[in-house]
């Protein structure tokens, strides 16, 4: 049985594009590692895509971030050097470490306009890996291992789980799964994870009787292996892993320790995390309150 469900909240990331945001949630802050899940859509835009929609440069520390999108197209520039154009199915994990500063555009939708959906994600680090040296791994949708089963067929994004595992490198235990459901299909969620999540993205599943719909998330207790069944063609999302233990959040910072935030705070505001090379000129400024 479930142990929570997580409604989507919408939160607008500036200039009018809107998420749908999971978690951090305020009666459970994280899933295993995972600290911070957003749906980016679905959204039908229009052409030309206005760069007010882009996100603009902006700094990260302590986390991965993890994105992966369904439809649509969006440019990754990074303070490493790498422009990586990310397409449906495959992987960016860029790891922040000590700091990194990213930003995420609509180049490749501009003249054309056209869909997008995906998630993106987060992911903490142990304390050990807080301050290593950033990172950016790139992985094409071909790279990550499919698997099937009657009705069930799935991508394994991160992680282990069912006797698979992705190439993505990680930093603690976990697991991250985009799962396609036919009508009446069954799947169980894995037993080898103590903190597990499932996101529906579409479609609608059946737990113990219980039905529920996209856009929800639901939280599981540890132990056991659920059955979620779909009772109509359904895609989930699957996550979880090993707890880090606490983590504090402010903006795009993440951290075992306050004053490490502080520190990036300051660090952001004086310009001592570089701007991407080749999109360097505007960012978004250190806000005076996070919602």
């Amino acid at each position: 049985m479930h142990d929570l469900i997580i409604e989507t909240r919408e939160h607008d990331l500036g200039g009018g594009f809107k998420v749908g945001r999971l978690l951090p949630f305020r009666k459970r802050r994280m899933v295993g590692p995972f600290i911070f899940f957003d749906r980016m859509g679905p959204h039908a835009l229009a052409a030309p895509v206005p760069e007010r929609l882009d996100v603009r440069p902006h700094p990260h520390i302590g986390l991965s971030t993890v994105t992966y999108l369904f439809e649509g197209q969006m440019t990754h520039r990074d303070s490493l050097g790498v422009e990586q154009a990310i397409l449906p199915g495959a992987l960016n994990w860029m790891t922040a470490g000590s700091g990194i500063s990213h930003s995420e555009r609509f180049d490749g939708m501009r003249a054309q306009g056209g869909r997008i959906d995906g998630i993106q994600a987060w992911v903490a680090v142990p304390e050990a890996n807080e301050e290593d040296a950033p990172a950016f791994d790139h992985y094409a949708a071909n790279d990550l291992p499919v698997f099937s089963d009657t009705g069930v067929s799935g991508r394994m994004i991160a992680g282990s789980a069912y006797g698979i595992d992705s190439p993505a490198k990680i930093h603690s235990p976990l697991f991250y799964a985009d799962i396609t459901l036919q009508a009446n299909a069954c799947i169980a969620l894995p037993d080898s994870h103590p903190e597990r999540a499932a996101y529906i993205v579409s479609g609608a599943i059946e737990l113990d009787g219980q039905q529920y719909q996209a856009g929800q998330m639901l939280v599981f207790a540890t132990g056991g292996a659920p059955a979620l069944k779909a009772l109509s063609d359904s895609q989930l999302m699957l996550l979880g892993g090993e707890p880090l233990g606490t983590r504090h959040i402010w903006w795009n910072f993440v951290s075992s320790r306050k004053e490490r935030i502080e520190q990036a705070k300051a660090d952001w505001m004086a310009g001592r995390i570089a701007l991407p090379e080749h999109d360097n000129s505007e960012f978004i400024p250190l806000p005076q309150t996070v919602a």
